[in-house]
């Protein structure tokens, strides 16, 4: 969804109706997670995906319908082995969409969604997918304010305060309330897809290998910072475009920097006057991933460094070095997508094995 709100909001702020599928629930080998996102407008435009291409023609013709004036619909794709022609996921999982008309005057709290989202303000959205209530109906929540209804006043207290809480965790998913929003009922069904600032990415050595890094981390959505202590290497010219540029030396840099259990930390300057103090402050604060550049030697000395610096063996377990998964990497790129890879599969609990040598689903269920 946050990669297609900036060609919707343009539709909305032209008052242009269209119709918005959103994947609110999947069951197991799905190809999509919940909040992902597709789009009809005008002179039927389509922006999105809700499956990776297996349903996007079904999805398209009942958007197109909800867009010009029909009733919010709640459909479910599935596998089916009767007929291999049928409309499906060819890779045997099940996803639900949601799919409503968005017009300033069913949805006035769309355009302010967009612009938080495109500010990195935090918002939930919620909306109704099933029940008594509304289907269809949303409610934009921020931590300091909502717009919107779903219908009843108390399913609305109820949704908002779960809402603020799943935003805290950056999370997505369904809830269920009774109709003025009573705990412990499911007779309304609520998707609430929360749009938290995008996750951190700190690198520090501002040297080829970093621009590289920076740019698919870019790529991946992370806010990217390049921080290095030498004014001469720490140049926004030698960087991708968005990408921010700090002079400054690394373990200050990092003190004065809030990350969460989302950062990302990348420290390729493998100098120990640098990496010592900047790695015992690392490893001592919430990152989801911290990586550093060096061979295994490099990785012993500064392990033994650090060790003498006052870190545990379970700060030092965080340490992930030598960074990046062995693809036989090279050049700058190929060591970018190495690093990229390690951190999508701790994201993800992904082996890293060759899925030609695993029996696992392709696409598993997500971790919590």
């Amino acid at each position: 969804m946050r990669d297609v709100l900036p060609v919707l909001g343009r539709w909305y702020a032209a008052g242009v109706p269209f119709g918005l599928a959103t994947v609110v629930e999947v069951s197991r080998s799905a190809p999509r997670d919940p909040g992902a996102a597709m789009a009809v407008g005008p002179d039927e435009e389509v922006v999105g995906s809700v499956s990776g291409g297996c349903v996007e023609g079904a999805v398209f013709e009942l958007a197109q319908e909800v867009a010009e004036g029909g009733e919010a619909r709640l459909e479910t794709f599935g596998y089916s082995d009767e007929d291999a022609f049928a409309v499906g996921l060819t890779c045997g999982g099940e996803i639900t969409v949601l799919v409503r008309a968005v017009t300033p005057g069913r949805d006035p709290g769309f355009g302010a969604v967009v612009d938080s989202v495109a500010a990195g303000e935090p918002v939930t959205v919620a909306t109704v997918t099933d029940g008594p209530a509304p289907r269809g109906a949303a409610l934009a929540v921020w931590p300091d304010r909502t717009l919107g209804t779903l219908g009843a006043s108390g399913l609305d207290v109820a949704v908002t305060a779960d809402a603020r809480g799943e935003l805290a965790l950056g999370a997505t998913g369904l809830r269920h309330y009774g109709p003025e929003g009573q705990r412990r009922e499911d007779a309304v069904s609520v998707f609430l897809q929360s749009f938290a600032p995008p996750p951190r990415m700190l690198v520090f050595g501002a040297i080829d290998y970093a621009a590289a890094v920076a740019r698919i981390g870019d790529f991946l959505g992370y806010r990217v910072t390049v921080c290095d202590a030498r004014p001469v290497f720490a140049t926004p010219r030698r960087f991708p475009e968005g990408v921010e540029v700090v002079a400054q030396w690394p373990h200050r840099y990092l003190r004065g920097t809030d990350t969460d259990e989302r950062t990302v930390i990348c420290v390729l300057t493998h100098d120990p006057k640098f990496d010592v103090p900047l790695l015992t402050e690392a490893l001592r604060r919430p990152a989801a991933y911290i990586g550093a550049m060096g061979s295994r030697r490099t990785h012993a000395e500064r392990a033994e460094r650090l060790a003498e610096a006052g870190l545990t063996e379970s700060e030092l377990s965080r340490l992930r070095s030598p960074v990046g998964l062995d693809l036989g990497a090279r050049t700058p790129e190929e060591v970018a997508v190495s690093v990229a890879a390690e951190i999508v599969a701790l994201r993800w609990g992904g082996s890293g094995a060759p899925l030609t040598a695993t029996e696992v689903a392709v696409h598993p269920r997500r971790p919590s």
